[in-house]
């Protein structure tokens, strides 16, 4: 026996509309508080992300960055847009670059860095070295080095928290690379 709604194909259509509602607003709630969905600009990540890769950012309860972190930020520069970016450093730490072998090193010890697309060859930046992350700032760096403008150059810098939109967790497009970030 089939129970019908009252009020015919009108009633119905009020229904529908007022679940997509619903929907919607459970979807912006979740954008906003919770979870973000990000698109990756340019090559500056690769091998690790590449453009159009969609990723999910964790935006609630993420407010201490950690080494290794894959994050994202807004950018206040002239793309005025998210960028995906890597922490090498976190407040206090110092962080510096052999000029001569591209070897990044946190409080002397050589970072291991098995994500990265190349070692630093360019070395365009006028950040002085050793550097000291001034506190509620993180210094970040890029997986394709050569391809990109990160902490290194003086007008990117370390990066205030309060720029931070959260830590990315997984990449969900294209369907063939979804997974964890590592």
């Amino acid at each position: 026996m089939k129970t019908e709604r009252k009020g015919g194909i009108a009633a119905e259509a009020f229904y529908w509309a007022q679940a997509l509602v619903y929907a919607l607003v459970v979807l912006v709630l979740i954008n906003v508080f919770l979870l973000r969905i990000s698109v990756v600009k340019g090559s500056s990540m690769l091998p690790t992300l590449e453009e159009r890769d969609l990723v999910l950012v964790r935006v609630f309860g993420y407010s201490e960055p950690k080494h290794g972190d894959v994050i994202v930020v807004n950018d206040t520069g002239l793309l005025n847009e998210p960028l995906v970016k890597r922490v090498i450093g976190v407040a206090g730490d110092v962080v510096d670059i052999d000029r001569d072998t591209g070897t990044v090193y946190v409080y002397g010890a050589a970072l291991d860095e098995p994500y990265i697309n190349e070692r630093i060859r360019d070395f365009y930046n006028n950040v002085e070295y050793p550097y000291t992350v001034p506190e509620s700032r993180v210094f970040v760096m890029d997986d394709n080095r050569n391809a990109s403008t990160d902490s290194r150059a003086s007008y990117v810098g370390a990066l205030p928290y309060d720029q931070i939109v959260g830590k990315v967790l997984v990449r969900f497009w294209p369907l063939t690379e979804i997974g964890r970030i590592q």
